[in-house]
């Protein structure tokens, strides 16, 4: 079976991508840093604006808007997941597989990544919530305003949000949604 993913010149993806074997170490500071370049770095390249992200420690989700005319999402990913791999130390990298060996890959990342085009208006927020709820939902914090590697505060900076939103409630989100 052939996957086909969702491609819409100049919209408005959600994200997620997994470490290797779900390998905690996303938010050890020196590879949030590492995140932010490799975004950086890529996003110099080939633009796009992320809408909003939260990293947790073997996962992160984000929502990118692509520029016009452009749908290239993969090969973004591909340039991120590739420099953040080739920068990041040997305990990350852990054990390498003998087909990841043979095709000469780092195993830091699961190979894939899960994308969903945002819809609409209403889409677009509740996948936003989603993101900025993650952290509560996995148990890591009690309220979004407490995670440190997230756009949440942007949103609050920017009055979007209340910096108590999310912090004592608890928000339910429709099975298989990711």
């Amino acid at each position: 079976m052939e996957y086909r993913r969702a491609r819409v010149t100049g919209g408005t993806y959600f994200f997620t991508l997994v470490t290797h074997h779900r390998r905690s170490h996303l938010c050890e500071s020196q590879n949030v840093d590492l995140l932010r370049r490799s975004l950086w770095y890529v996003m110099q390249r080939h633009p796009f604006e992320i809408d909003a992200v939260v990293i947790l420690p073997e996962h992160l989700h984000c929502i990118w808007t692509l520029p016009e005319g452009d749908s290239d999402y993969s090969m973004r990913w591909r340039l991120i997941k590739s420099f953040f791999s080739r920068r990041c130390g040997d305990e990350v990298r852990g054990r390498v597989s003998a087909s990841r060996r043979y095709k000469k890959e780092q195993a830091v990342w699961q190979r894939r990544f899960w994308e969903h085009c945002i819809r609409d208006e209403r889409d677009w927020i509740r996948h936003v919530e989603y993101i900025h709820y993650n952290p509560v939902r996995h148990g890591l914090v009690r309220a979004p305003k407490d995670w440190e590697y997230s756009s949440f505060h942007k949103f609050v900076r920017e009055g979007k949000y209340d910096v108590m939103w999310g912090a004592d409630t608890s928000l339910e989100f429709e099975d298989g949604f990711e």
